[in-house]
C-alpha cells in the first residue's frame, strides 16, 4: 500500500547524507513506493481550525554530492497526508512547541504523527530519564548555584549540562579541584534563573556513551558506542567522538525492558536511549540519530522496520 509520508526536519540542504536518520527514513519510504513530502516548521499554518502545509514532494538519492530534488510544491490540509514524522532538532524552543500544538490539531483530524506531539512537549530529553531514578546515576536539577555546588562538594567529579542542549554542547566536567566551578554555574544557570542538571561523572564513558535505538518500544539489538577522543570527556559524534557498534548487554536489555512500555504508552515510537556503563543518562525523543551507522555496521534494516510498523499502525487507525 502506498502512503503520503511527510518529514518535518531542518534544512535538507545542510544535512550529512551518510549520517542523517531523517534522510534514511525518506530513502526507505521512497523505496517502498510512498510519496515523500519535505516540510519545515515554517511551512505549517492554521486557518479555520485546519492546519495546512505548504510542502514539496521530494525525490532523494543516496549520493553525498546530489541527494535530493524538490518536485511540485503544493498547499494542502496537513491531515491529507497519511503520516508525518516530526524530526526537527532541538532546542525545544517556542517555535518547536508551537509546531507540536499545530500537529495536535492535525492529529485530531486523523493524521498519524510520530512521535506524538504532546509527548514531544512533555518529555524533556534530560528530565524524562529521571522518571526512572533506579536506572540513573546520582544527579541534581536546580537553578541555584549553591545547591549545584553542594552536589559537586559531595561527589567531587561532576558533569554539568543544560536541559535543552544536544550534540554535547555546553557540557562541562568539573573535577575535584573545582576549577572554574562558579563561573560555569553562573553561565549555565544564567545567574540562577535557569535549571540545569548536575550528574556524577561516569568513568565508563571511556568505553563509550551507548546510543540504543528503540523502535515501537523494542530495542535494536546493537548499540552505537560513541567514544571520546583525546582529552575530550564527551562521546557525542558532533563533539568528535568515534562510533563503534556493539551488541546489547544484559544490563542494556534490562534498561530497555523497563522503559519500553512507557514509551509506547506515550506514543514515542522512535527513541534513542543514552547509556553509560550501567546507567541511563538521557531519553532522546525529538530526532534521535545513529540509525545509518548501525545499519551500515550490522546490516540491520532499522528504517524499514520502523516504517513497516508505522504503516501497520496507520492502517489500524484508519480502519
Amino acid at each position: 500500500m502506498s502512503f503520503r509520508f511527510g518529514v518535518i526536519m531542518d534544512p535538507i540542504a545542510g544535512i550529512k547524507v551518510k549520517k542523517d536518520t531523517s534522510f534514511a527514513f525518506m530513502l526507505t519510504a521512497q523505496r517502498k513506493g510512498w510519496e515523500v513530502y519535505y516540510l519545515r516548521q515554517e511551512d505549517l499554518f492554521l486557518e479555520g481550525g485546519i492546519v495546512y502545509a505548504t510542502c514539496s514532494r521530494i525525490e532523494v538519492r543516496d549520493d553525498p554530492k546530489d541527494w535530493y530534488t524538490l518536485l511540485d510544491a503544493k498547499t494542502l490540509p496537513l491531515h491529507e497526508l497519511d503520516m508525518v514524522i516530526m524530526r526537527k532538532d532541538p532546542p525545544v524552543d517556542a517555535a518547536f512547541v508551537t509546531t507540536t500544538h499545530l500537529l495536535d490539531l492535525a492529529e485530531a483530524r486523523g493524521l498519524l504523527v510520530a512521535n506524538r506531539p504532546a509527548s514531544l512537549r512533555d518529555c524533556n530529553e534530560k528530565l524524562f530519564a529521571t522518571h526512572f531514578p533506579e536506572l540513573c546515576p546520582p544527579l541534581r536539577v536546580s537553578s541555584d548555584p549553591a545547591k549545584l555546588a553542594d552536589f559537586h562538594a559531595q561527589h567531587r567529579d561532576v558533569i554539568f549540562k543544560p536541559l535543552d542542549g544536544m550534540g554535547g554542547r555546553s557540557i562541562f566536567r568539573v573535577q575535584d579541584d573545582a576549577q572554574n566551578l562558579n563561573v560555569i554555574l553562573e553561565t549555565l544557570t544564567e545567574n540562577g534563573t535557569r535549571c540545569i542538571m548536575a550528574q556524577t561523572y561516569l568513568p565508563e564513558i571511556r568505553q563509550g556513551d551507548k546510543r540504543i535505538l528503540m523502535v515501537f518500544g523494542e530495542p535494536v539489538p546493537f548499540a552505537l558506542a560513541r567514544i571520546p577522543t583525546g582529552r575530550e570527556h564527551r562521546g557525542n559524534l558532533a563533539a568528535g567522538g568515534t562510533g563503534e557498534g556493539r551488541p546489547l548487554t544484559a544490563r542494556d536489555r534490562e534498561i530497555c525492558a523497563r522503559i519500553g512500555p512507557e514509551l509506547m504508552r506515550r506514543g514515542l515510537y522512535f527513541v534513542g536511549l543514552d547509556v553509560i556503563g550501567d546507567h541511563l543518562t538521557e531519553i532522546n525523543v525529538t530526532s534521535p540519530t545513529c540509525l545509518r551507522e548501525l545499519e551500515s555496521q550490522f546490516g540491520v534494516a532499522i528504517a524499514d522496520d520502523f516504517l513497516d510498523k508505522l504503516a501497520r499502525l496507520r492502517g489500524t487507525s484508519a480502519a
